[in-house]
């Protein structure tokens, strides 16, 4: 599948010829080494729902391919540092970063049906390989945080605007972080973007089935109230 991307996402502090050479030195790197990678963060946001800034570049990647990829970009003469070896490292070149994530939160990772469902998109007139909207959406649901607001943002943005493939979207939400999912679809509802009713109802009966007695609280101890 193929959409197109109707208004370019900004840069925020980085020139966009720049950031669009190291984006083909990246892609050009990882695919003479031969590394399965999907594009996501703000470039994917910015194809599939709406215009925002962006200022680095964020691949996902299996976690078996992290160093390979690494190891490519060090070869391209990218500074490349390990941060966390379980999920993140970055590579930099000219000031831009590009982020190789082999993990998001939770715990969801690069499998063979999202690179089945990979979706082609156009950004600056490249052809790049994305992250399937409903995964981003679950990925970027379960991110946000107080110090990340964007993501939840940009979920509602791609609720509103990308043709989602819903039983698969309800799929991957309940493997992963139903309740976090359901808040979002609420939202995007008490927002009046278009979601339709029987994925609220299928994560609802999933939640409300595993919640907790009345009156009972959630302890992090682990004692009960």
């Amino acid at each position: 599948m193929e959409r197109l991307l109707g208004t370019p996402g900004s840069t925020d502090g980085v020139d966009k010829d720049l950031l669009l050479r190291v984006l083909d030195g990246t892609v050009a790197a990882l695919a003479e080494r031969g590394v399965t990678f999907l594009v996501m963060g703000g470039i994917a946001s910015a194809i599939f729902g709406r215009a925002r800034v962006t200022s680095d570049i964020d691949l996902f990647v299996r976690q078996s391919d992290s160093d390979r990829a690494l190891d490519a970009l060090a070869q391209r003469g990218f500074s490349t540092e390990v941060i966390y070896e379980h999920w993140l490292s970055k590579a930099s070149l000219d000031g831009v970063t590009v982020d190789i994530i082999s993990r998001s939160t939770p715990d969801i990772l690069l499998d063979d049906e999202m690179v089945r469902r990979a979706v082609t998109g156009r950004y600056e007139g490249r052809r790049l390989l994305l992250v399937p909207p409903e995964d981003l959406v679950v990925m970027k649901a379960l991110a946000a945080s107080e110090d990340t607001p964007r993501y939840w943002y940009d979920a509602l943005g791609i609720i509103g605007h990308a043709d989602l493939d819903w039983d698969y979207l309800i799929r991957r939400a309940r493997a992963n972080g139903p309740r976090r999912v359901l808040a979002l679809l609420l939202y995007a509802w008490s927002n009046d973007l278009v979601v339709p009713g029987d994925p609220v109802r299928t994560l609802f009966d999933l939640v409300t089935s595993n919640a907790p007695d009345r009156g009972r609280r959630h302890d992090p101890t682990g004692a009960s109230s």
